[in-house]
């Protein structure tokens, strides 16, 4: 029997403790993502019957909840979904580039609309027929792109937030204003989170 390195071991007690870690068989790696997303709405699609909505967002990523719930109290209840979403988003096919795609992967020259992965919601309608979408929609690694394929194949647009500025890239040094004003915004690392949710916690707002 191997012994267990200590990620390894922190993830089986956090598992044995809180029962919020979801396994599954294949390797989590970055191109595998599509994987990991599609398994995320099977379970929420077997799991979360009485739900509304579900969220998938980065480990990287702050979520300001207070906002995500205001925003949702006003959001469809059905056909939804909203996130930083990008528009005719060119495909790349620079061999170099992370994001790389090949013609026989995906044959036409710009993605369709999509969610960044950084966060998006939607509503738990959607899970089930985002897994009938992907029995006829081809895969590929990019899991947002993906997300937004089987979006386009079931016929339901993405919608946009309710103002810009609420599902942010990133900014070097977020302030507790920005953080107040945002639903999320991507951080340079997860160890960025704990600096910035101090800053959100205890930085008075009062000026904002």
């Amino acid at each position: 029997m191997q012994p267990l390195n200590l990620d390894t071991a922190i993830i089986l007690l956090e598992s044995q403790k809180h029962h919020d870690v979801l396994q599954s068989n294949f390797l989590d790696s970055y191109r595998n993502l599509t994987i990991k997303t599609m398994v995320m709405l099977e379970w929420l699609s077997t799991h979360c019957l009485n739900t509304s909505y579900a969220m998938k967002i980065d480990s990287d990523t702050f979520l300001n909840v207070h906002n995500l719930v205001n925003m949702l109290l006003k959001a469809p209840h059905h056909d939804y979904m909203t996130g930083l979403v990008a528009r005719g988003a060119t495909v790349l096919r620079d061999p170099n580039s992370k994001w790389f795609m090949s013609p026989n992967a995906f044959p036409e020259s710009s993605y369709p609309p999509y969610a960044l992965g950084l966060g998006y919601v939607f509503s738990l309608d959607l899970p089930k027929r985002l897994l009938e979408a992907s029995r006829y929609v081809k895969a590929v690694y990019i899991e947002d792109v993906y997300v937004g394929l089987c979006m386009r194949h079931v016929g339901v647009p993405l919608t946009d937030p309710p103002h810009n500025g609420l599902f942010m890239i990133t900014i070097n040094k977020p302030n507790v204003c920005y953080l107040a004003s945002v639903i999320t915004t991507l951080l340079q690392d997860s160890e960025q989170i704990l600096d910035v949710w101090k800053v959100f916690k205890t930085q008075s707002r009062r000026d904002c």
